[in-house]
């Protein structure tokens, strides 16, 4: 296995490896190596606020404006550093001259579970390493920040690309805050953010805590202020200590497993293949019922959907549902969808198939995002 706890009295070393050779879940960061992409299957969207370009990296906008490229795994098709298959890239589509109140970034947001044994916000804070390779077709300084869900301390960390369309490792070492409220549940822990453009106002001194909300290095390069410029991301860890490790690089399976926690999309993978089961309560509406493999952060807050239908039995006809949205049953565990159809699916109490209607790509998902 890749990570878990083996034996409580079993020594670890720097690098998180226990003296049986087994790690520990060293890396904070969840599907660092950009592997796992429920959402998009690879494919091209739009850079806006909230959009996840792979699971666990989302865009951020501090303020409404719309998005300024687009965000896709492997995009641009170029070669990954060695060690690696998969990457985040985003695409600039304008020369956009940030407000100085703007701050356009990817970001992760990790859960206070995973952090809580940094004891941030006491005296007893904990150092910690942020490493990652970078690659863009701009040169000069870049950064981010590092900062809490409440928006009182901020890390604004500076990093430099010196070869454009070169992978580049980056690490920077950070000493744990000491003062402000850090998560320590199954809410926001802390917030880990990679700058694309970031206005004057929203910059600052890199390299130390702040309570101003700086989400960038003074004089930090722009990625949106030219039009088609590149900016890629992998490998990105975050771990105890003050030196960067080789990284974490888990099993698939446990890699979905973990992202499945925030989001979970039920696929039907065949033109007709079944998702879920459901109970009509009229002819034309019903809930459906999907079991999760693993418990998610919370009960989902949000649903999305395409190309599914409710069917009676195998020579009955697929009647595509024409809306949905969750129903208040929903658990952790498992998610409930109220829909209704075009036309008569059976008859009140009966209990129908939800299958593709003709759609291998048809699919349920349930959000429980940070």
């Amino acid at each position: 296995m890749a990570y878990g706890v083996v034996n409580a009295d079993l020594m670890t070393t720097s690098d998180g490896v226990s003296s049986s050779g087994l790690y520990g879940f060293k890396n904070r960061i969840i599907n660092g190596a950009m592997v796992i992409d429920q959402r998009n299957a690879g494919a091209s969207i739009s850079a806006a606020d909230s959009a996840y370009g792979v699971d666990r990296f989302a865009m951020y906008y501090q303020t409404g404006i719309a998005s300024k490229g687009t965000i896709q795994q492997n995009a641009g098709s170029v070669t990954p550093p060695v060690g690696f298959a998969n990457y985040l890239g985003f695409t600039s589509n304008s020369a956009y001259s940030v407000a100085s109140g703007d701050a356009i970034l990817i970001n992760q947001r990790i859960e206070g579970y995973n952090i809580a044994d940094l004891n941030w916000g006491t005296a007893n804070a904990k150092t910690v390493t942020l490493s990652f390779w970078a690659y863009s077709s701009l040169t000069g300084t870049f950064g981010g920040t590092l900062r809490n869900a409440a928006g009182t301390q901020y890390y604004p960390y500076s990093y430099t690309i010196s070869s454009a369309n070169t992978w580049e490792q980056k690490t920077i070492t950070i000493a744990g805050s000491t003062t402000g409220t850090w998560g320590s549940t199954n809410g926001i822990g802390v917030y880990v953010m990679f700058g694309l453009g970031v206005g004057s106002s929203l910059q600052g001194t890199a390299n130390t805590w702040s309570s101003s909300a700086y989400y960038s290095p003074t004089g930090a390069t722009s990625v949106v202020g030219t039009n088609g410029a590149t900016f890629y991301i992998t490998g990105v860890q975050l771990e105890k200590g003050s030196t960067a490790t080789s990284f974490d690089y888990r099993p698939y399976g446990t890699e979905l497993a973990l992202c499945q926690r925030y989001y979970y999309k039920t696929i039907a993978d065949s033109a007709y293949g079944h998702v879920g089961m459901a109970i009509l309560s009229s002819s034309t509406s019903g809930t459906a019922t999907f079991p999760f493999p693993v418990s998610m952060r919370v009960v989902a807050s949000s649903l999305d959907w395409s190309g599914v239908a409710t069917c009676q039995y195998a020579s009955a006809p697929a009647i595509s549902w024409t809306s949905a949205s969750l129903s208040g049953q929903g658990t952790k565990n498992m998610g409930n969808a109220s829909f209704s159809t075009g036309s008569s699916a059976g008859g009140t109490g009966l209990s129908v198939q939800i299958i593709a209607n003709n759609n291998s790509a048809a699919y349920v998902g349930f959000n429980a995002e940070l």
